[in-house]
């Protein structure tokens, strides 16, 4: 076992601290090790992190239904057109895109880069939700939840598209959509939003498994269970930490990732 791969399966652990402490940025975490530690191809990477982070949020939502802090109808209503848009895109619209898109002398825009470049800029966008303040968060602590279903599914189908495309389980959209949209207090969004998660990201592996890739399933189990092992321990730290601080700091170190993704990509890998 090389230097690289046991750094790679201990920062595994991160990843499902990160979804027990604040129910997002596991794929946040999990492609860039995936890429850059592990040495992964970038669309098989977004393949191998929605297995690993559909199966950890399973056990993350299990685990948060025991104390009831997961709303079933709201899984069903935000996570039916996620779960749809996500199968359609790994399906169908990842394989449609060229590998290679552009190019500009000897530069070329390839597939595996233009997705990196999208997560990164998913990244930038997460980090600017994590930072900023969630200002309504508390006062819906004993509110009845009400349901925008049009906003809600809108919500669903994007969000469904973005994680197709780069293999985001999109926790940090799902959670303050679920907090604006169905008025729902923070602890119960993060534990129905693992529900969410969890579902379609299983269902859009799937989806890759009608491709003729070969699968590393030593390299993918071996992830796997540190990640679930690692959100055992999240969930245990949420009740030790304030989240609210813990998202803030997350929230610069996934905005310096970001950054450092994109220059990577679009200076130093194109070829």
């Amino acid at each position: 076992m090389n230097f690289a791969l046991i750094i790679g399966l201990v920062l595994a652990a991160l990843v499902g601290i990160s979804l027990g402490l604040i129910g997002s940025g596991g794929s946040i975490l999990t492609v860039p090790i995936l890429v850059y530690i592990l040495d992964v191809d970038p669309v098989m990477a977004t393949a191998y992190s929605l297995f690993i982070v559909g199966v950890t949020s399973l056990v993350g939502g299990v685990q948060n239904a025991l104390q009831k802090n997961v709303d079933f109808k709201t899984v069903l209503i935000f996570g039916i057109p996620s779960i749809l848009a996500v199968y359609l895109t790994r399906a169908y619209l990842i394989p449609f895109i060229p590998d290679v898109i552009f190019s500009i002398g000897n530069f070329q825009f390839t597939k595996s880069i233009s997705l990196m470049v999208l997560f990164a800029v998913v990244m930038i966008a997460a980090s600017v939700s994590m930072i900023k303040p969630c200002i309504n968060c508390d006062k819906y602590e004993k509110i009845e939840l009400k349901y925008n279903y049009p906003l809600i599914l809108l919500e669903g189908s994007i969000v469904g598209v973005l994680t197709g495309l780069v293999g985001a389980g999109g926790g940090f959209l799902i959670i303050p959509a679920l907090v604006l949209l169905a008025r729902m207090p923070m602890k119960l969004a993060v534990g129905t939003s693992l529900f969410i998660i969890a579902a379609k990201s299983l269902l859009g592996f799937i989806g890759d498994l009608q491709g003729t890739e070969t699968i590393d399933w030593t390299l993918l189990s071996g992830f796997t269970a540190l990640s679930v092992i690692g959100i055992f321990f999240g969930i245990f730290l949420s009740k030790k930490i304030a989240g609210t601080k813990l998202k803030t700091f997350f929230g610069w170190f996934v905005l310096i990732m970001g950054i450092y993704i994109l220059i990577k990509e679009l200076f130093y890998r194109a070829v």
